[in-house]
């Protein structure tokens, strides 16, 4: 891969033997490899071994001597193509996702602008602790990519989610990362995110289950493949993406007139956003208090956002989400063409990894030519790529 420089970081996880193999590919795939090892590493594996593997220096100590008269961490920092942490532990995932830097890993990964992919492996229960997951969740955000672990048995002697994926697939993943071109470059692209909420009264809305994950990393791709990327999206705790410009809004309406500021500029606008359909046909002033009887709510058509920018539409390309429960394609194919979409992707949200709030998904993409292409269960930050990619080719169609 033209020389280029790869840093593997290795925290203190039993996994780290794996990543002895990882290195070794990168070798033979033509990369350079830096190998930082933590602390706790090196009670697994010998920093020998990957001296000897990788052709240099393992780098233990933030404050031993380097090697040549550098700056070591900002030096490896603007160097490298791409950072790998495998296997990444819970201590690491915390440290990064709070921008603590007490080692040389933490140190170089603040000081850098290249992709920082992070493979979590662990014990299950470590894995999906509530605050384990709320900083990977906050590290996708800020645009990390996340390695997720596979399913079996570990090291521990548990069954469950936490093993660090094979050495093959990590460099796969890596090969993918450091080969995104800025093929976005020139362009404008708007992207919507999570739901709405649609006020009933001071306290109380409607509202759906969407966490903005999905437009969430979509606008974070688009950002590092060279776009000017503006977001708008309805409430959630995610952390804006870097390099995105994000407007916040609560309702559709709001949603709506957000949108249609931005399009007429626009080369491409996604909108992955779960908009409300209907809303109170009355907001209560005050809060409406608990009555013996049965309360009746009237609800009332909302904007249908996507279904405007369709008849506005001029050179934008236009993609739609569904979120369906039954009948997938009918319902898809039926909104493509409404709606006068470009491409639409729709998911089954019954289907395990595919629904809200996950960061998996499993998609099929409807094309107004026809084509159908169905997409495997992966996380949200691969899958926003391949939208990216259908919507690069689109450019180049019509130009």
């Amino acid at each position: 891969m033209d020389s280029k420089l790869i840093v593997v970081g290795v925290t203190g996880g039993i996994a780290a033997y794996k990543t002895v193999e990882v290195v070794s590919r990168l070798k033979k795939a033509g990369f350079q490899v830096v190998v930082i090892m933590t602390k706790g590493a090196t009670n697994f594996v010998a920093p020998l071994t990957f001296r000897e593997i990788s052709g240099n220096p393992v780098i233990t100590d933030m404050w031993a001597e380097p090697k040549r008269w550098r700056v070591e961490h900002v030096a490896l920092a603007q160097e490298a193509a791409a950072f790998l942490v495998a296997p990444a532990t819970a201590n690491f995932i915390g440290k990064a996702a709070h921008g603590l830097a007490d080692d040389m890993l933490t140190t170089a990964i603040l000081a850098t602008k290249a992709p920082v992919l992070i493979a979590p492996a662990m014990n299950n229960n470590m894995y999906e602790n509530a605050i384990v997951q709320e900083n990977i969740a906050k590290l996708i955000t800020l645009g990390f990519i996340i390695i997720e672990p596979t399913t079996g048995l570990l090291a521990c002697g548990a069954e469950g989610r936490g093993r660090l994926p094979e050495p093959e697939y990590l460099v796969a993943r890596l090969i993918d990362a450091v080969s995104v071109k800025k093929d976005l470059a020139g362009k404008k692209v708007l992207v919507t995110a999570g739901g709405t909420r649609e006020p009933l009264d001071p306290v109380r809305y409607i509202g759906n289950r969407s966490s903005g994950k999905m437009g969430f990393a979509i606008a974070a791709a688009a950002a590092q493949r060279g776009a000017a990327v503006h977001l708008v999206s309805g409430p959630n705790s995610l952390t804006p993406p870097a390099g995105v410009t994000l407007t916040r809004v609560e309702t559709a309406e709001q949603m709506r007139q957000a949108v249609l500021a931005e399009f007429p500029a626009a080369d491409a606008v996604i909108k992955a956003a779960a908009v409300a359909d209907y809303r109170p046909k009355q907001v209560s002033e005050h809060k409406i208090k608990k009555q013996d009887q049965d309360f009746i709510l009237v609800l009332e058509r909302g904007p249908d956002i996507l279904q405007e920018l369709g008849r506005l539409k001029t050179h934008q390309v236009l993609v739609g989400f569904a979120a369906e429960t039954a009948d997938l394609a009918a319902n898809a194919l039926a909104k493509l063409t409404a709606k006068n979409l470009d491409m639409i992707v729709a998911n089954d949200v019954t289907l395990a990894g595919a629904g809200f709030e996950s960061d998996t998904n499993i998609v099929k993409i409807f094309y107004r030519d026809g084509r159908v292409e169905e997409v495997p269960k992966m996380e949200k930050t691969r899958l926003a790529h391949i939208i990216l990619d259908r919507v690069r080719d689109f450019f180049k169609t019509d130009s």
